[in-house]
């Protein structure tokens, strides 16, 4: 007797289509599972004896034999347990073949019989819906699987629950979506005093999803100006959240079952290593690069980050895809973000201060700000300096425009933008080639002056385009049609020429 159950292997957010075929045989009694599982796939025979135990039915005196095609596909993750089980009950003829043909089903096994959550149940629910089919998950997540609104959706907290739903003894309902969580309130623009240069940069930052440097010494506000980011950028669209949602199902990090309805934040630590950055591991995870989709990466003491994890933020930064390539895996995860960086000028923090630069400047700040490459630096479309506070400034009253005063500008600039590229771009960081010349060509005024500043300047091809970038975001922030010198100008201040020899 041979029964089939369909389920899923993860290839980043892609779910890819897996054959359980369960088969009882005459011979010794045992429970083989080929087709390459990994452990936690392999470990899946006990949960399954035992859950069956619990609810009162046991494994029948056969050979059964699991098979989990196609058989060339590693299968890792515990939610192998749920389709295995219906497997062998549909094999022992406890529920009906052709009932479970139209789900794909995923699920962790108790050793009661409980059914736990795991991760990728969203990917999985996307994957079903294309191919016509119902999802059947654990009951935490009934309420992320209905968010695509597939052909039917089943999500009971135990096995035997499952069972009377197919024998129609205790029919289970159609969950319902699960709204997104309320975000706790962000921090505000207004609660910095000064750094009037630095609140700008990040206003134009978020106008045109550009990536930003900010060097200073310490105390001066640049963790403060990075963590007021998100108050300052749109909320994301539906398709937006979709893609970002999907990243943290596979990631196992999405609570509760909600979409997520806020650009994230990410913060990673400097001594994170470079599969938690860049993503990797055994099960080939995504990282922070892809955590952070459609939001921020504040990268905060830049320098003090491994050379090789630096340097793995180059080709996300232009493609928008992180790549994690491993012996037995090799997947392509989301990665559109905005990088936003701070460091300090020099490794005490104080270079360019007599009274508090320690006896190795100024030498010790070229060597500190050395260890970033020129490459990732010239990806860096804003670079500005952050000063030490005027006390002056400490004293004075709070600032009047707050965040979203400014985050009108930002949707309005944003607005223009998606006038401008419909949906196959969503902001100017993202204009390339024709489309960029087309759309931020300057006047001829602001042509001469890109011109000789890059000759001056040695800008590079990348550094060139990416002034023309901040430029449009500048004009799109005054309402201009044409971008003008006046908005050159601004956009090559940010670009900076030389390691920096003291901002007090």
């Amino acid at each position: 007797m041979v029964a089939s159950v369909r389920t899923v292997a993860f290839a980043g957010i892609e779910a890819l289509a897996i054959d359980v075929q369960v088969a009882l045989s005459g011979g010794l009694p045992s429970f083989t599972i080929v087709g390459l599982p990994d452990k936690a796939v392999a470990e899946s025979k006990e949960r399954v004896r035992s859950a069956l135990t619990a609810i009162g039915l046991g494994l029948p005196p056969k050979r059964i034999t699991i098979n989990l095609a196609p058989a060339d596909v590693l299968k890792e993750g515990s939610h192998f347990d749920l389709p295995i089980a219906l497997g062998v009950l549909a094999a022992m003829d406890v529920v009906g073949r052709d009932e479970l043909d139209g789900y794909v089903v995923l699920g962790e096994l108790g050793l009661d019989g409980s059914i736990a959550a795991v991760s990728g149940v969203l990917a999985a629910a996307v994957g079903a819906k294309a191919a016509g089919r119902g999802l059947i998950c654990p009951a935490a997540q009934g309420g992320e699987a209905a968010w695509t609104g597939g052909q039917g959706v089943l999500a009971p907290r135990s096995l035997l629950e499952l069972i009377n739903h197919f024998k129609g003894t205790a029919l289970l309902g159609q969950p319902t979506p699960t709204p997104p969580k309320e975000s706790p309130s962000l921090p505000d623009l207004k609660d910095i005093k000064g750094q009037e240069t630095a609140k700008r940069a990040l206003e134009i930052t978020a106008a045109g999803g550009h990536n930003l440097l900010m060097i200073g010494p310490p105390g001066a506000g640049k963790s403060m100006l990075a963590q007021r980011l998100p108050g300052l950028l749109p909320l994301l669209s539906p398709r937006e959240a979709l893609e970002l949602s999907l990243i943290h199902s596979v990631a196992g990090q999405l609570a509760d079952g909600a979409v997520l309805g806020r650009r994230p934040f990410r913060d990673p630590h400097h001594s994170a290593s470079h599969a938690a950055m860049v993503g990797g591991g055994v099960r080939a995870k995504p990282g922070e690069i892809s955590l952070a989709h459609r939001g921020v990466l504040f990268l905060d003491e830049l320098p003090e980050f491994p050379r090789a994890t630096l340097e793995a933020l180059r080709q996300p930064l232009e493609t928008g895809r992180a790549v994690v390539a491993r012996a037995n895996a090799h997947v392509t995860y989301p990665a559109r973000i905005q990088l936003i960086a701070a460091m300090n000028p020099c490794k005490c923090g104080y270079l360019g201060s007599p009274a508090l630069a320690c006896s190795k400047a100024p030498g010790c700040g070229e060597d500190y700000q050395g260890r970033i490459s020129g490459p990732l630096l010239d990806r860096i479309d804003l670079h500005v300096d952050v000063p030490a506070v005027d006390p002056l400034d400490l004293s004075a009253p709070a600032a009047t425009e707050d965040s979203a005063t400014v985050a009108k500008r930002v949707a309005a600039a944003r607005a223009i933008q998606t006038a401008r590229y419909g949906a196959s771009v969503a902001c100017n960081a993202e204009a390339d080639g024709e489309l960029l010349k087309k759309v931020a060509a300057p006047d001829a005024d602001g042509r001469a002056l890109l011109t000789q500043a890059a000759e001056k300047m040695h800008l590079t091809a990348r550094g060139y385009h990416r002034a023309l970038r901040v430029g449009r975001t500048i004009a799109d922030l005054e309402g201009a049609d044409a971008v003008k010198r006046l908005h050159i100008a601004e956009a090559l201040s940010y670009r900076r020429l030389a390691p920096i020899r003291g901002i007090r």
